[in-house]
């Protein structure tokens, strides 16, 4: 029987200084996103629905940011799951669309702060592109949180 090693995650959290729905808000609506993050979005809070959000509007269709990405599930105020795709600096992975998905958990701390939680699973072992999108996003995804909290500051 032959074994193949698990797909590898990468595992965040952070508390933010601001209430649960507008941490919510901020993830799931075009305003939300636009206000601490990219520069256009295309968000629609349905199963199926677009979770495309475009880091810059100067380049190609197809480089932008997270085309293609939808929600996968949801919970209002609780969940949001989505898929997600490989950086433009990764082209053979970029071409296959979304491949990996996020898990974003929003939880109530108190009035004033709400801790999310990030999980990105589906990153694939065994290829040097795995391994270069493993990389990119262990970094990226940092970087994201430190922007959201700097939002709420």
């Amino acid at each position: 029987m032959k074994h193949e090693q698990a797909d590898r995650k990468i595992e965040l959290s952070a508390t933010i200084n601001t209430s649960l729905d507008k941490l919510w808000y901020a993830w799931t609506t075009d305003d939300g996103i636009q206000a601490w993050l990219v520069e256009n979005s295309k968000i629609e809070l349905s199963v199926g629905g677009n979770f495309e959000i475009y880091f810059s509007m100067d380049v190609p269709q197809g480089s932008r940011g997270s085309e293609e990405c939808k929600i996968l599930s949801y919970a209002p105020m609780s969940m949001l799951s989505f898929s997600w795709n490989a950086p433009p600096t990764i082209p053979t992975l970029r071409a296959d669309g979304p491949c990996t998905w996020v898990v974003l958990q929003f939880e109530k701390t108190d009035d004033a702060h709400s801790k999310i939680s990030l999980t990105h699973y589906g990153i694939k072992s065994g290829s040097t592109e795995w391994d270069e999108y493993l990389a990119y996003f262990e970094s990226a995804w940092p970087h994201v949180l430190t922007a959201l909290k700097k939002h709420f500051a």
